[in-house]
């Protein structure tokens, strides 16, 4: 049985993939600074650690006997768009340290197998109907925000440690990802959520607010093909990063009319300042197709599971 660590676990990608993981038939330890939100853990065990602090990332990585076979560093201080140009200095230095400890350390422990996520963010600003860019065109570099940044730089550290220290890394830059059991609401959700949760707690015929004009274009990958892609790339022989995302771009727009349309009302949109990001994304998943790789889920699919789930949340916390 292999074992492996996943850093993040009480969040919303981790916790799935720790779920994945145990259906292959892993034994697995999650470490984070919190408990999941909404679904209690099911790995084996769970370590609530600050991977901030040295330390605690080398508590995460000991194991009794041995060392871990695999281990996936999924945490970070993230959110939506709205968090991340709000919160740039906490990003920065909170994410650097735990990445800077955690690959270090990593090796320190004779980790054969390492993963990192990424994120397309560290990719340039892209007009509207440009070719889809390759991970090599992320450098030159010149990301939006700091998050970006930072992830950049990570990326950069984790492949000079399997340059010179020969543990194997794997890099995937994860497009939005969505679905049941991630944050929905307090600032730090993502756009599907977000626009769920409007919805949800609008009355038909009612009237939600869209950030921007509703022209940004991005692409929405389901919770289930991402866990997947992450799976898959760490088991392949692909170096260097590998974008994991949904083919299908579609505007902001777009996305709230697919919400409403799930969600059977008939709802209006409000266009109001507030952050966006970049104009566009378009990028090449031939690398991870490689592998054998392809999104299930389009995006009516995804939402019309992830949609009940917000709207269940709406409800409780309304009887609350």
């Amino acid at each position: 049985m292999k074992k492996t660590l996943v850093c993040g676990a009480g969040g919303f990608i981790a916790g799935h993939l720790v779920k994945k993981l145990k259906r292959e038939g892993y034994w697995v330890r999650g470490a984070d600074i919190k408990e999941h939100e909404f679904a209690p853990t099911q790995a084996d065990e769970f370590f609530r650690l600050d991977l901030r602090e040295e330390e605690n990332c080398q508590t995460a990585l000991t194991l009794p006997k041995g060392t871990f076979d695999e281990v996936y560093q999924l945490a970070a201080d993230m959110g939506g768009m709205g968090f991340i140009h709000s919160a740039e200095c906490d990003i920065m230095r909170n994410s650097a340290l735990i990445n800077i400890h955690m690959t270090h350390n990593a090796k320190k422990q004779q980790v054969p197998r390492y993963f990192f996520s990424s994120s397309v963010c560290v990719y340039r600003d892209m007009k509207h109907g440009e070719p889809e860019m390759t991970e090599a065109e992320a450098i030159p570099a010149n990301p939006d925000n700091e998050y970006g940044w930072e992830k950049l730089y990570a990326e950069r550290m984790a492949m000079a440690y399997e340059r010179n220290k020969g543990m194997k890394v794997r890099i995937a830059r994860f497009q939005n990802c969505y679905g049941p059991e991630g944050t929905w609401r307090g600032g730090r959700e993502k756009a599907p959520a977000a626009l769920c949760r409007k919805v949800a707690e609008a009355r038909d015929g009612g009237t939600i607010e869209v950030w921007g004009d509703g022209t940004a274009v991005r692409s929405y990958t389901y919770i289930d093909d991402m866990v997947e892609g992450i799976y898959m790339l760490m088991q392949s022989d692909l170096q260097g990063p590998v974008n994991i995302g949904c083919p299908q771009y579609v505007t902001v727009d777009e996305l709230a009319n697919v919400v409403t349309e799930v969600s059977g009302k008939k709802i209006t949109f409000r266009h109001v300042d507030g952050p966006v990001g970049v104009q566009s994304r378009n990028f090449s998943n031939e690398r991870i197709y490689s592998i054998g790789w392809k999104s299930k889920f389009n995006l009516k699919q995804g939402i019309a599971l992830t949609y009940p789930w917000v709207e269940k949340q709406v409800k409780k916390n309304r009887s609350s």
